[in-house]
């Protein structure tokens, strides 16, 4: 059942500079992806545009991490589920496109949530539609063998600390976790993405 949701969503999955084109696409006629066309997610949209094109040429991978990845050999897809809207997503998948380019081994493929509901379903976080979603497909078995998202493991505590003390999260909450991933630059994403393959 759940390889069949896959292998369904692979069909409809592009790459990663497809989807920077598609977003690019989006920014020029004030549009987003996602069911929600409304003013305020394209204008999400265009803000995290200009945040992907910040990373795509910022991110820097160490040599430690480039070697623990080059030393990688066996053939994946990294398949994650996103929207153009999700400021998550924006500092995210910059960065797994960094890891990816440097091995042979892994596929990248990207697909919009709204467009692939079933699978979204198989892979909720307590319970929600966070996104971004990784998946790890395993080429031989095609079985899913991991899965990363929606934020790298430091972001993801800050969060639920946030939850606990004040019920839910606020406008300022979300300014200091952009903060948080400005100063990150991607090194906990790229730790814990790299800690996934080992």
């Amino acid at each position: 059942m759940i390889n069949n949701i896959i292998s369904e969503s692979l069909k409809k999955a592009i790459s990663y500079s497809d989807y920077r084109a598609l977003v690019t696409d989006l920014v020029d006629n004030e549009s987003t992806t996602g069911n929600d066309k409304s003013e305020a997610m394209a204008n999400y949209t265009m803000l995290n545009n200009k945040r992907m094109k910040r990373w795509d040429k910022t991110v820097k991978v160490s040599d430690e991490l480039k070697a623990k990845i080059e030393n990688y050999n066996k053939k994946i897809t990294w398949l994650v589920i996103t929207e153009s809207w999700c400021g998550d997503a924006a500092h995210i998948m910059p960065v797994i496109n960094k890891l990816a380019e440097l091995s042979d081994y892994i596929d990248y493929k990207i697909v919009l949530r709204d467009e692939n509901e079933a699978l979204m379903n198989q892979f909720l976080t307590n319970g929600g539609k966070s996104i971004p979603k990784l998946i790890m497909i395993d080429h031989t078995t095609n079985s899913v063998v991991n899965t990363f998202g929606p934020r790298p493991a430091a972001a993801t505590k800050m969060v639920s600390d946030y939850k606990l003390e004040h019920g839910n999260i606020t406008p300022e909450f979300k300014e200091d976790l952009q903060h948080w991933y400005n100063k990150d630059k991607g090194q906990s994403t790229l730790n814990d993405l790299v800690h996934l393959l080992a």
